[in-house]
């Protein structure tokens, strides 16, 4: 099942750009990203691949709680990390950032249907599904937490498999092998996969 979670990452990121202040609640605020980015994606007036690229960076990095996604990836190994924690965050983003950006435009046809939301206190799941005209339907639940005012998203799942535990079972395989040098090689080098 984790070739799912490679198959729709890039949807993941139709979520997270910086969501206008009014957008009060998680599914408004994934839906207004969703909006923005449609809109970067669908320009053809945009001749440069690396000025889209550009934009659509500048609108989804700020969308997730990268401090709160690599805490939880490295599960027990973020204490142990302490003095390269801050590294560790740059290379996650980096990683995921540039790995899937790219590959967004493939999603202009894909349909997002809204199914639900829960909100408990400062946390909050958006449940959704996507509609290829591919495939069958997708069910995508974004992981949220408010900080500072805003909902980022610190997990996303894809048919209940976790971006999340994923990548911190695949961490924890490379902690124990090879240390944690070996980990942030692989992130900058883009050695790892969702599998």
């Amino acid at each position: 099942m984790g070739h799912l979670l490679v198959r729709y990452l890039p949807v993941f990121f139709l979520a997270i750009s910086l969501a206008p202040a009014f957008a009060s609640s998680p599914t408004e605020q994934i839906q207004e990203t969703i909006q923005q980015v449609l809109t970067v994606v669908n320009d053809s007036g945009q001749s440069d691949d690396t000025s889209r690229k550009r934009q659509l960076r500048e609108t989804l990095m700020p969308r997730f709680d990268w401090s709160e996604m690599a805490k939880q990836t490295l599960g027990k190994h973020w204490d142990a990390a302490h003095s390269r924690q801050g590294e560790f965050i740059a290379a996650l983003a980096e990683f995921l950032g540039n790995s899937y950006i790219g590959k967004i435009g493939a999603f202009k046809d894909e349909k997002i249907i809204y199914l639900n939301e829960t909100v408990e206190r400062d946390e909050a799941q958006v449940r959704t599904r996507i509609v290829s005209s591919k495939g069958g339907p997708t069910a995508v639940t974004y992981r949220l937490h408010r900080v500072d005012g805003e909902w980022k998203i610190y997990d996303v799942a894809v048919e209940d498999i976790s971006l999340v535990a994923n990548y911190r079972s695949q961490f924890s395989r490379i902690l124990s092998r090879g240390g944690f040098d070996d980990l942030l090689r692989q992130l900058k080098e883009k050695e790892l996969t969702s599998k």
